[in-house]
């Protein structure tokens, strides 16, 4: 099984936040998982630092490769998938996320209820 972090439990589990469960952490630090951080979090964490809304000191492409996170690139296909989705969310970054899932047989790992609604996306849940 492989693991895609969502944007929030990337940055939870970098800050060491009590929001992220001991269970979940554990297993996101276990060598035996092969644990992926999108480009699109990359992506993410940029814009709402410009724009104010995160506050967040490191180098997240650091932080992930310091925690032997696996980059995961976006593809014309994610594209496809994200923009082909029957889904009210318009969250462009949870789409991609969710698309990414969908093409390579990933397991979400989130704390987002409107992703955890989603019966075609496998997810761990992070709370």
């Amino acid at each position: 099984m492989s693991f895609l972090l969502d944007t929030h439990v990337f940055l939870w589990f970098d800050l060491r936040s009590p929001r992220l469960s001991d269970r979940t952490r554990s297993l996101i630090a276990s060598t035996r998982q092969i644990v992926y951080v999108s480009a699109v979090s990359f992506w993410e964490i940029a814009i709402k630092r410009r724009d104010g809304k995160l506050v967040y000191d490191g180098a997240a492409r650091t932080a992930a490769a310091d925690a032997d996170f696996v980059e995961l690139a976006i593809d014309a296909a994610d594209a496809e998938r994200a923009g082909g989705l029957d889904w009210i969310h318009r969250d462009p970054f949870d789409r991609m996320l969710a698309a990414q899932c969908l093409n390579r047989s990933l397991t979400l790992v989130t704390a987002d209820a409107k992703l955890r609604a989603r019966d075609d996306i496998p997810i761990l849940w992070a709370g």
